[in-house]
């Protein structure tokens, strides 16, 4: 049952505010994981990275251990093997693309979301979901600069772009075991299971331990904190925000990635900057359709599995 949400002054509720806050948090996480790419393999680095949010979230929720169901156990492994496929992809793409690009690319989630349902659950998506969907396309197009009028993806940038799927069922799998699960338990369990799942996709990436390095600790040990934040904040604000609210405030993700990235030097062409905005726009009139259907309510109601 969703807990009711106080709204601001200005029309904005108490969850949604620190969903905000959040996403700024994670957009500017793309700099410092493409920076450490520099110095260790990319499903290492994800596996230390949510090994650190486990022992934090451990250390902090011991005492609510206790009682865990299958429920939970179930749900925690789902989500976190969805984060794992996410984060693991978009981190292989950013050993060759900027981190401006990735932030960009992986933005494709939310209209992935309607095409994830129609495939699965049959529910074909609505005109503004196909507007949405059209509109990011031509926004990978302009960002992978294509070349003889053929998509020219590099392996980073494929990459990135199935990574969107991954975290598109995540997000969908989070929604649905809102408020039926004890959020604290499920975010250790997700950020569990994603660390062991990273390392052991190492093996078919060939990756191996890399040497000590001081930028690779403290990036895995600050990620990891902020990725324990984010995750719970996460689980704890979709139980009284729709996934149409969500996903539209996560839009604003790859804009404050691209400036942080700005601020770091990073220089994406006219083009490029032009496909990032029709993805940010893709992803806004995607969801526009849902929140139409919802008109007359006070709130928008959670996706229906």
């Amino acid at each position: 049952m969703a807990q009711p949400s106080r709204s601001l002054s200005f029309g904005i509720t108490r969850q949604e505010l620190v969903l905000i806050l959040i996403t700024m948090v994670w957009g500017g996480t793309f700099l410092v994981v493409h920076r450490a790419m520099q110095f260790s393999g990319p499903f290492f680095f994800v596996g230390v990275r949510f090994a650190v949010s486990s022992l934090l979230l451990a250390l902090c929720f011991r005492r609510y251990l206790r009682g865990m169901t299958w429920q939970e156990i179930k749900a925690g492994s789902l989500i976190g093997l969805s984060i794992a496929g996410g984060y693991g992809l978009q981190t292989y793409g950013m050993q060759t693309i900027s981190s401006s690009q990735s932030a960009f690319i992986t933005a494709l989630y939310v209209p992935v979301v309607p095409l994830l349902q129609w495939l699965l659950l049959r529910r074909a998506p609505g005109l503004m979901s196909w507007c949405g969907i059209m509109l990011a396309f031509g926004g990978l197009l302009l960002i992978s600069g294509p070349q003889d009028g053929e998509l020219g993806l590099n392996q980073g940038e494929i990459a990135t772009l199935f990574s969107t799927i991954a975290i598109a069922f995540e997000i969908i799998l989070i929604s649905r075991y809102a408020g039926k699960v004890d959020v604290r338990r499920v975010t250790l369990i997700q950020l569990a299971v994603a660390s062991l799942a990273a390392f052991c996709f190492m093996l078919p990436n060939g990756e191996s331990i890399p040497p000590f390095n001081s930028a690779v600790i403290f990036s895995a040990i600050g990620l990891g904190a902020a990725s324990a934040l984010i995750q719970i904040t996460m689980n704890w604000a979709q139980r009284s925000v729709s996934p149409t609210r969500a996903t539209v405030i996560y839009a604003g993700e790859p804009v404050w990635a691209g400036v942080v990235g700005r601020i770091a030097g990073e220089r994406l062409p006219a083009a490029a900057l032009l496909g990032g905005a029709l993805i940010v726009c893709g992803v806004i009139v995607s969801e526009l359709k849902l929140k139409r259907k919802k008109r007359g309510a006070e709130s928008d109601a959670p996706l229906q599995d």
